[in-house]
């Protein structure tokens, strides 16, 4: 049966139950977030770059998925890639406990890539069918409290389990949070109205959505860079916990979608994702350039403080160029730009770091996002120009 929501009403009881499947998957991929590098450059004896591969690998089967799982959200339902992503994500992080070389790892990541094209681009897809017109930015903001929740409790997690039992039992504790989303998505149901859109053409790329995503493109490989070195460079600046930043960074970002949450309704969503970039920007900049427990959890906080207006606004401008019956596509438009920055991110910034330090990496992410904000910005200025007068 379809949910969907009364007239306005944002709070349901089907968005409130994709809010939480969201937040046990992604404590779960938090889990990852903080054990992975860790166990790459420790047990299996791999050097920085190693461990951004490991962590960035997941993003490539994502990417090449993302569209065409677009599509099957728009032909088939959401429930079906919901469920099945969250089920493939558990396999993929149960099966870590058995991987004692890169090349397992990878692969096993790149399984999880296939979870994560499937789960997320159907849950964006719902989030647009459930929310109000009218309060589409309020709402991705809400809802991605479970992603930020997420990353803020999942590290911490990840740490206790793996200094308490091992990295076995932290992986299979994460496979679980997995099942546990798996099993919500059915309190979600299925939100797409009707059947299947009229066009059935295989339409996998939302094209007007494009120019956006590059701006979106930039602000996540920026933070995926931070994500895959924040613990490590937290080790190696001597901060006691090793959680400890990323816990800040999904905090913040957490705190202040609550507070702000209807401000990407009230501004222009380019002006504003310009604006995030250039505070991710700042905060990468002042954790290379203080290289200090102090800097480093400094510049999580305002890098958070970025990220919280970020995907709001770019999800909000994508949005607004799609139909209901092309949010699918839309959606998996706009997520494969999450795998170009978290995987390219990781990768990237770690080529930077293994010759250079983890400074230099954070400061080619600040240098990335500083383009993306001008780019951004330029966008925004171009259909200020073509928009027809009022009136």
């Amino acid at each position: 049966m379809t949910r969907r929501p009364p007239a306005g009403r944002l709070f349901t009881p089907a968005f409130i139950a994709l809010g939480l499947a969201e937040l046990c998957y992604f404590t779960a991929v938090g889990v990852a977030i903080f054990a992975l590098p860790i166990y790459v450059t420790g047990p299996l004896g791999g050097d920085d770059a190693a461990a951004g591969l490991a962590f960035g690998a997941f993003a490539l089967s994502a990417l090449v998925l993302r569209p065409i799982a677009g599509r099957l959200a728009d032909l088939r339902g959401r429930l079906p890639l919901l469920l099945g992503g969250a089920l493939l994500a558990a396999a993929s992080l149960a099966l870590l406990a058995l991987a004692e070389n890169l090349v397992v790892i990878v692969a096993l990541r790149l399984l999880a890539g296939v979870a994560e094209a499937a789960f997320f681009v159907a849950g964006f897809a719902a989030l647009a069918d459930l929310a109000p017109p009218e309060r589409m930015g309020e709402a991705l903001s809400y809802n991605s409290l479970g992603l930020y929740l997420g990353i803020a409790l999942g590290p911490p997690l990840g740490e206790v389990l793996v200094r308490a039992f091992g990295f076995g039992i932290a992986w299979a504790g994460a496979a679980a949070l997995a099942v546990l989303a798996a099993g919500l998505t059915f309190l979600v149901g299925e939100t797409r109205a009707g059947g299947p859109p009229d066009d059935v053409g295989l339409h996998l790329i939302h094209r007007p959505a494009l120019p956006i995503a590059v701006g979106f493109l930039a602000s996540l490989v920026a933070m995926g860079g931070f994500l895959a070195f924040a613990s490590l460079y937290a080790l190696r600046v001597g901060l006691a916990n090793a959680s400890l930043a990323l816990f800040v960074y999904g905090g913040v970002v957490v705190v202040c979608r609550i507070a702000f949450a209807r401000v990407p309704d009230r501004l222009p969503p380019l002006a504003l994702g310009a604006a995030a970039l250039g505070t991710i920007a700042l905060g990468l900049g002042l954790a290379a350039t203080w290289p200090s427990p102090a800097g480093l959890i400094l510049g999580a906080a305002v890098t958070a403080v970025g990220v919280t207006f970020s995907t709001p606004a770019f999800f909000a401008a994508i949005f607004a160029t799609a139909s209901p019956s092309q949010r699918g596509v839309a959606s998996g438009t706009a997520s494969a730009a999450i795998d170009l920055g978290l995987g390219i991110g990781p990768i990237l910034l770690g080529l930077v770091a293994d010759p250079f330090g983890i400074p230099w990496a954070f400061g080619v992410g600040a240098a990335v996002a500083v383009g993306g904000a001008v780019w951004t910005l330029m966008l925004r200025r171009r259909s200020t120009v073509s928009a027809p007068p009022a009136g």
